[in-house]
């Protein structure tokens, strides 16, 4: 299903964001980049679980959809 995909594909680039904010976080220069980094990981960490929380709402729609088809 395309918007199935589309869920998962944000899902993913979300979970790439976090860990290069994470990343940045450990490597930054100055606290005050590293406090940056870190919320910005914690904001794409957010998003990330509520693209899984849509992903799974869709897959339990999806199910009952079959279910309410099947004889």
């Amino acid at each position: 299903m395309e918007d199935h995909d589309t869920t998962e594909e944000l899902r993913v680039e979300q979970l790439q964001r976090e860990r290069a904010e994470r990343e940045r976080a450990e490597r930054a220069a100055t606290e005050e980049d590293a406090e940056a980094h870190a919320r910005r990981a914690e904001k794409t960490a957010y998003l990330r679980e509520r693209l899984e929380q849509r992903a799974e709402a869709e897959r339990k729609g999806e199910q009952e959809d079959r279910a309410r088809r099947e004889p």
